[in-house]
């Protein structure tokens, strides 16, 4: 079992920690979250679902194409 512990400087001198059995999610959280944190938490994202329908969309039109 992993623990990542980290601070979050919006909520003042807080920790935040999160278990996990999985320690390659538990580096993705940190690196998320240092990311945020360098940026002021103002990154922009895309919502996943759509990126899902666009791929797909996508991988279709390349099997059209390809026969």
């Amino acid at each position: 079992m992993y623990t990542l512990e980290i601070n979050i400087g919006w909520i003042g001198e807080e920790k935040v920690t999160i278990t996990s059995h999985d320690f390659e999610k538990l580096q993705i959280i940190q690196e998320f979250i240092e990311a945020q944190e360098a940026n002021d938490w103002a990154m922009e994202y895309e919502d996943a679902d759509e990126l899902e329908i666009e791929f797909e969309e996508d991988t279709e039109e390349e099997e059209l194409a390809a026969e």
